[in-house]
């Protein structure tokens, strides 16, 4: 598995009833309630975009890869701007009065059409506001206050929004609540947790064309808590925003399963194996034209039943997976052939190609006896990020993990259960940029690919993380490295 970031291009919060803009503000914050002493009072509702153009580089690219049955997920995730310990923030306020709230939805909403019309999307700009009420009593006075476009009524400079606040929460409205497409909905109990909801549904459908002209969605409370009267001041929670200067900026992850499972050097009796095709042009990864098909021979070259002319999947750029259901019945070891065909590239039909492997007995991958095995300690060396090296935010580098037998030089193990894990530091606190995730592992190597252009720069460590007998290794800090802005 693999994730790659899309950011917003925009956002702004747009505040009941009011013409002021926020655009630029690094938290955004959603309010609700009549009455108290913040200004102002009433809702708040958060808009933004999304720039998905490096994530529909990467599927047109082959990187992303739809085949293979492979399901590529996106979630939104915003950090919330307070972490705290449940007996701290019981009725307090923050430094504009407001309580802290909790118990409450939110929802996240696609910005509709108008006219429920796919031609005519409602394009809006961010503005330039910052402050979300006028403190120096004149607007020409407070430079961080704006009352030009984006807010409650207008779009940009010459438009309007169809309905003001994009939909009345009464359903009394020109658009209304009940018309809304509600990507998702996610409960906060507390109040601090941060947003994530699923938008699998929603990009998939931008990049296969059926969603057209999208021009934005909206984080928003249910129209329940919008319209609450009699409360005794306003509420709110707050996230960091496109413009913060923290390392909290909210994104889009996209998670895709591109992980290479190459089963050549240990194909196994009796079991589900892998067999992949790797497609280099000047060493760079191609993808061919078409997918090649495979059949499987036997020592003497004769195809094998049901193995002939199978057709493989793309798993990622230049990488075809062909899946082999358990061989059975054969004298191990022995050795079998896989011919690659329909090679097609650049418009030119290149030879077949033929491979072999050898088809080992069960008990190379399962061992059975009366005795436990103890398990093993590794060592590591890399290559593709040297350890404290600076890298623009440009690359993209195939980092390659040589697992070893501890205390040896040259003792390499293959078929290791192994995964690797990047974050960065903030304090004692260690904030995750990919989870575990397994290496790809070929018959020569073990490797994963790091693309340092949807990533934020910083410092940033890889952990790995071995598991043998039952026993689970986390090898801290292996690489330490920065990626920096390229001028």
């Amino acid at each position: 598995m693999s994730i790659s970031n899309s950011y917003f291009s925009r956002n702004n919060t747009i505040i009941s009833n009011s013409f002021v803009n926020t655009g630029r503000n690094p938290v955004f914050e959603l309010f609700y309630g009549d009455s108290g002493i913040a200004i102002p009072i009433g809702h708040s509702r958060f808009i933004f975009d999304l720039d998905l153009t490096l994530l529909k580089q990467k599927i047109n690219d082959g990187v992303i890869s739809f085949d293979c049955n492979k399901e590529v997920k996106h979630l939104l995730k915003v950090t919330n701007t307070v972490k705290f310990n449940k007996e701290d923030y019981l009725n307090t306020s923050n430094s504009q009065g407001r309580k802290r709230a909790t118990s409450f939805d939110l929802i996240l909403f696609r910005i509709p059409y108008v006219n429920f019309d796919s031609q005519l999307p409602q394009r809006w700009d961010e503005g330039v506001g910052y402050d979300f009420a006028n403190t120096g009593g004149n607007v020409f006075n407070d430079k961080n206050y704006s009352d030009r476009p984006s807010n409650w009524y207008q779009t940009t400079t010459i438009g309007v929004w169809e309905q003001q606040g994009i939909y009345n929460n009464k359903n009394t409205g020109t658009f209304n609540f009940n018309d809304l497409i509600i990507v998702d909905t996610q409960h906060f109990e507390f109040g601090n947790e941060d947003i994530e909801f699923d938008m699998t549904s929603e990009i998939n459908a931008i990049l296969d064309g059926s969603f057209e002209n999208p021009v934005g969605w909206g984080i928003a409370y249910l129209p329940q808590v919008e319209n609450l009267e009699g409360l005794d001041g306003t509420y709110s929670v707050e996230f960091f925003s496109r413009h913060t200067q923290t390392f909290y900026e909210p994104y889009l992850e996209t998670t895709y399963d591109d992980l290479i499972e190459d089963d050549r050097n240990s194909f196994t009796l009796g079991k589900i194996n892998k067999l992949y095709l790797y497609i280099y042009e000047d060493g760079d990864f191609q993808n061919l034209d078409e997918n090649p098909t495979v059949t499987i021979t036997d020592a003497s070259g004769e195809p094998i039943t049901n193995l002939t002319n199978l057709t493989a999947c793309t798993v990622t750029k230049g990488v075809y997976e062909i899946t082999i259901p358990p061989l059975l019945g054969y004298k191990t070891p022995c050795s079998f052939g896989d011919k690659w065909s329909n090679i097609k590239l650049n418009g030119f039909t290149l030879p077949d190609v033929y491979n072999e492997f050898v088809l080992y007995p069960i008990q190379k991958s399962i061992q059975i006896g009366t005795t436990s095995i103890d398990p093993k300690v590794y060592g590591f060396d890399y290559y593709g990020i040297k350890q404290d090296e600076k890298i623009l935010n440009t690359d993209i580098r195939k980092v390659g993990v040589i697992i070893k037998q501890a205390y040896t030089t040259n003792k390499q193990l293959p078929n290791v259960d192994s995964f690797y894990r990047i974050y960065v530091r903030e304090g004692q606190t260690e904030v995750q940029v990919q989870d575990w995730t397994k290496l790809n592992r070929t018959p020569n190597e073990y490797y994963f690919i790091f693309d340092t252009r949807d990533k934020i720069p910083n410092e940033y460590y890889i952990d790995l993380k071995v598991i043998s007998s039952g026993e689970i290794n986390t090898y801290k800090k292996q690489i330490k490295f920065q990626i920096v802005n390229k001028k």
